[in-house]
């Protein structure tokens, strides 16, 4: 984090609703000061969320409203670069942009589905961390977040993109994570479980550990403040994970072929 006693710079993607807006609330309650940059698709719903920083923090905390869609990699760029104008480089940056929703094989009004799905939940998190490199690496501390799933774990049903960007996201920060070994810069993977926000809203199957945004919020800011590599949020579901991961493919095939999944339609951040 940030140097003792001075307030922490934090860059959060999809801060528009859902995960994002509960970590940039979670923040301004843990640090009032803190100066946020908080980026997302919709200019009015990022108003909102800054209004609900400045009640979290009794006015303390600064933020920066940044417009922009994660998949253009231009537009990525020139919002680092005006929040760093701002608020220097950051402590904390947090690749938390991602959308879901149910793709098949051979359906071809999914395949552009999958692709957006793919270009936001992978391709947008180096595009989201390289601005913020090398003047991190030039302080020398500082952390690069990357907000996972447990559906990256094992393969799911009707998910297929959202399964696999999650899994690839997975891989890709423990790559980064080693890549920044000595650096001062740690890579952090958090892969939340089933949480209470618009993109689970219409899920039409069992949620086991259904968790509100507020409570994962909370715990992913302590587990990112303790430098923790991988941590999954709530705890209970890296167990069910685990469980999942260990099935032989015959037995998960067949628990599987007939679950409920994710509706082909819409997505949110």
């Amino acid at each position: 984090m940030s140097a003792a006693g001075s307030a922490p710079a934090v860059f959060v993607t999809g801060a528009s609703s859902g995960l994002g807006a509960a970590l940039a609330v979670a923040y301004a309650r843990r640090h009032p000061a803190v100066r946020l940059g908080l980026l997302g698709r919709r200019e009015s719903a990022l108003a909102e969320v800054a209004e609900a920083v400045a009640q979290a923090s009794g006015g303390r905390a600064s933020t920066v409203a940044l417009a922009a869609d994660v998949t253009d990699s231009r537009a990525l760029a020139d919002a680092a670069a005006r929040f760093m104008a701002e608020a220097g480089a950051p402590d904390v940056v947090v690749a938390n942009a991602g959308i879901s929703a149910g793709t098949l094989t051979g359906e071809p009004a999914d395949a552009e589905v999958f692709r957006r799905i793919v270009q936001t939940n992978l391709i947008a998190l180096p595009d989201t961390f390289a601005p913020f490199i090398a003047p991190m690496r030039a302080r020398g501390s500082g952390a690069l977040v990357g907000i996972a799933s447990v559906a990256g774990i094992r393969g799911l049903p009707g998910a297929s993109a959202y399964s696999a960007s999650k899994a690839a996201a997975i891989s890709y920060m423990e790559s980064l994570r080693v890549e920044l070994r000595g650096s001062g810069l740690r890579a952090i993977t958090i892969a939340p479980g089933y949480i209470r926000t618009p993109m689970t809203a219409g899920n039409r199957y069992p949620m086991p550990f259904l968790t509100d945004a507020d409570v994962f919020a909370r715990k992913a800011v302590r587990a990112i403040e303790a430098g923790r590599g991988f941590v999954v949020i709530p705890w209970q579901m890296r167990i069910v994970a685990g469980l999942l991961r260990g099935l032989p493919n015959p037995v998960f095939d067949r628990l599987f072929a007939r679950a409920p999944r994710k509706a082909r339609v819409g997505a949110s951040d």
